[in-house]
């Protein structure tokens, strides 16, 4: 098994696709108003509305939460990547930190209130 990649689901995709591409630097491979496609190594990262879902599988969106995923990046330099994100003025969860087990990361929210953890070995 191998893992593809994670769809998002939004009540606000433009939003939320503006957001990605300023945030990690890339285009989108496919976009519309409902649906974007984001590859990064091979992972997708799927940004799909709300309503998309509910057309592919009635009901499929009932008791479902925004905002509750943990998206992890590798990054180069975490403190260049968070005084980049600090000029962007993004919601910091936790500032760089080094943990015990040899990772640096710094924690922000997306505008639906999902954390990305920028994180690099050290």
């Amino acid at each position: 098994m191998r893992l593809a990649g994670i769809c998002l689901i939004s009540k606000d995709v433009s939003r939320l696709v503006n957001f990605y591409k300023d945030v990690l630097r890339i285009e989108a491979e496919e976009e519309s108003a409902e649906f974007a496609r984001f590859l990064m190594n091979g992972v997708k990262l799927l940004i799909c509305s709300h309503e998309i879902m509910e057309s592919m599988a009635e009901n499929s969106m009932q008791n479902a939460g925004f905002g509750s995923f943990t998206l992890e990046v590798e990054v180069e330099n975490v403190d260049a990547e968070y005084e980049r994100l600090k000029r962007k003025q993004v919601p910091f969860v936790k500032p760089p930190t080094t943990q015990a087990w040899g990772i640096r990361s710094v924690w922000f929210r997306d505008p639906d209130g999902n954390i990305i953890n920028f994180q690099a070995r050290v």
